[in-house]
């Protein structure tokens, strides 16, 4: 009988957590560079959907300050969309960190 009540409460948290999951891909997170003259927004799934750059910061003999710009918000907004991901998923799990989760 217990086991069958644990079995239970593990289908409910998978059933929660492919809901989270699948909520994950419609949450945005910015990450931003130069004071926010380069934008990368990613999903909850780390997947960037956009990048905005002022036309202030692209000068066309200095393309290596860009790029560095365009490459810190890339990895900036990454590192938010994992930090929402295990926010989210954290909450479910009680914090155990679940191998495979992410």
């Amino acid at each position: 009988m217990k086991m069958d009540k644990m079995l239970k409460q593990v289908q409910k948290m998978q059933a929660q957590m492919t809901l989270v999951q699948e909520s994950l891909a419609d949450e945005t997170v910015e990450g931003a560079s130069g004071g926010g003259m380069v934008v990368a927004k990613a999903n909850g799934h780390g997947d960037i959907v956009s990048i905005t750059i002022s036309k202030e910061v692209v000068d066309p003999e200095d393309v290596e300050m860009l790029e560095d710009l365009v490459l810190s918000a890339v990895r900036e907004s990454i590192r938010l969309s994992k930090e929402l991901a295990e926010k989210r998923m954290g909450n479910l799990t009680g914090g155990f960190n679940i191998p495979g989760m992410f």
